[in-house]
C-alpha cells in the first residue's frame, strides 16, 4: 500500500517509476499485479476524441464608455454574453449562422494560435453601461480569463455504432453506411483514462491532468455521469457510457497542438483535445485495473436507425478495423486519434518523470451512484 504523499516524494526524489498504459500493459504479460503494486508507481493514460461538451469563459475587460454586452458574435459564431457585463462564454459546437463549417471550435483554436479574432457586441445602454455597440478585434494576451469550462469530458466507455437502414446517416459518430455497411466508435480503448481506474479510486474532484498542454483540474461530476451503467461481469469495467467529468484548465496556457477544431459532414462543429491522467500504483487493486487490455473491454454496438443495441463488440476487435456482423466482416473506424493519445502518455510520463507535474489527492470523491434520466415529456 502506498500513499500519494509516497509516490510524489519518490518523483521529487527522481526515484518513481513511471510507466505508459501501454508499457504497464507489457510488462503485465510477465508480471502479476502485487508485483506491479511493488515495482510500479505511476501510469499515464490518456484520449485525444472529439469531446462536444465543451466552451470557453471568456473576460473582455471593459469597454471606453462601459457597455453591457448581450449579444455577441466572435468572428460571426454566436457566444452567450447573459452572465455579466464583460463575461461571456463560448461553445465548442456553436456554428456560425454565416458559414456552418465554421464554429465555437475554430474560435478558440485560433485565439490559442495566438491569432486576431473579431469581436461584434451589442447591449441595452443603462446609466452604469452607456455603450450600445463594439465591433473590434482581440488577441487572447489582450484580455484577462480565458479558460475552458467543459461540461462533459473523457467518456468512460462509449457505444459503437452502426446503421440498418436503407440509407445513409450523418451523426455526431461520423458517417453509417445502410445496411450494416460500418461501425463507428470513439475511445482509447485500454489507454483510455477512467477505463484504467473503473472505481473512480484515484481521479475524482481536484484531480490534475493533462489538459491540452498545460495542467488542468476536474471541477465536477461531468453531466449524463451515469456510474449505474451494466457492467461486465467478468471485469467491472462498464459496457457502454459510465462516468463523465467536468474539467477546467487556462487556455492561455494551452497549445494549439492538442486542440483540433472538427467539421462532422451533416452534422455540424465538434473539437477534439488532447487530456492525460495519471494514476498512481496504490495497491494491487490499482494494479489490477491498469493491467487491463482491450480485448476485455466491452461495448454495445448500437443501431442508430433504431435506436436499439443490436449486440457487444470488443475494443481489441474495433482498433483492428474489421468487425463481424451479421455473418460478414465490416470496417470499423474510430473518431479518436489514439496515435496522439499514446503521444501523451509519454509527454505526460517525460513531465512526471522530470518533476514538472506532481499526483494530486481529491478533495472529493466522483459519485459511485447516479445514473441518465430522460427528459420528462408530458
Amino acid at each position: 500500500m502506498k500513499t500519494i504523499e509516497e509516490i510524489n516524494e519518490r518523483i521529487r526524489k527522481g526515484k518513481a517509476v513511471v510507466l505508459t498504459a501501454s508499457e504497464v500493459k507489457k510488462l503485465a504479460e510477465k508480471k502479476s499485479p502485487a508485483e506491479i503494486a511493488r515495482k510500479v508507481d505511476v501510469v499515464t493514460t490518456a484520449t485525444f476524441s472529439p469531446m462536444c461538451s465543451s466552451g470557453v469563459f471568456l473576460n473582455m475587460g471593459h469597454t471606453r464608455p462601459p457597455m453591457k454586452m448581450q449579444k455577441v458574435f466572435l468572428d460571426g459564431v454566436p457566444a452567450y454574453g447573459g452572465i455579466a457585463a464583460v463575461d461571456i462564454y463560448l461553445g465548442a459546437t456553436e456554428q456560425s449562422p454565416d458559414n456552418p463549417r465554421f464554429g465555437g471550435a475554430h474560435v478558440i483554436h485560433k485565439l490559442v494560435k495566438g491569432l486576431p479574432v473579431k469581436i461584434s457586441a451589442e447591449g441595452s445602454p443603462t446609466d452604469c453601461y452607456p455603450r450600445s455597440n463594439l465591433d473590434g478585434k482581440f488577441r487572447l494576451d489582450q484580455i484577462n480569463q480565458a479558460f475552458f469550462f467543459n461540461p462533459r469530458n473523457c467518456y468512460q466507455n462509449y457505444n459503437a455504432a452502426a446503421n440498418s437502414s436503407e440509407k445513409t446517416l450523418h451523426t455526431y459518430m461520423g458517417k453509417l453506411n445502410p445496411r450494416l455497411g460500418n461501425v463507428n466508435y470513439s475511445g482509447a480503448g485500454e489507454i483510455s483514462p477512467l477505463l484504467n481506474d473503473p472505481g473512480l479510486k484515484t481521479i475524482g474532484i481536484g484531480t490534475a491532468f493533462f489538459f491540452c498542454g498545460t495542467t488542468g483540474y476536474v471541477s465536477w461530476e461531468g453531466t449524463q455521469f451515469n456510474a449505474i451503467q451494466e457492467k461486465d461481469p467478468d471485469t467491472g469495467l462498464p459496457i457502454g457510457p459510465g462516468a463523465t467529468l467536468a474539467l477546467i484548465g487556462n487556455l492561455k496556457e494551452m497549445k494549439p497542438e492538442f486542440i483540433r477544431p472538427v467539421v462532422i459532414p451533416g452534422y455540424g462543429i465538434t473539437i477534439s483535445l488532447g487530456m492525460g491522467f495519471a494514476i498512481p500504483v496504490m495497491d494491487e487493486d490499482i494494479a489490477k485495473s491498469v493491467m487491463i487490455r482491450n480485448k476485455q473491454i466491452k461495448t454495445r454496438l448500437m443501431d442508430y436507425a433504431t435506436g436499439k443495441c443490436i449486440g457487444f463488440v470488443n475494443y481489441e476487435e474495433l482498433i483492428s478495423g474489421k468487425v463481424e456482423l451479421s455473418g460478414r466482416k465490416v470496417p470499423s473506424r474510430t473518431m479518436t486519434d489514439i496515435h496522439a493519445s499514446t503521444d501523451i502518455t509519454e509527454i505526460l510520463q517525460d513531465w512526471i518523470r522530470n518533476g514538472k507535474f506532481f499526483l494530486s489527492t481529491p478533495v472529493k470523491s466522483l459519485p459511485i451512484e447516479g445514473c441518465v434520466k430522460k427528459f420528462p415529456e408530458n
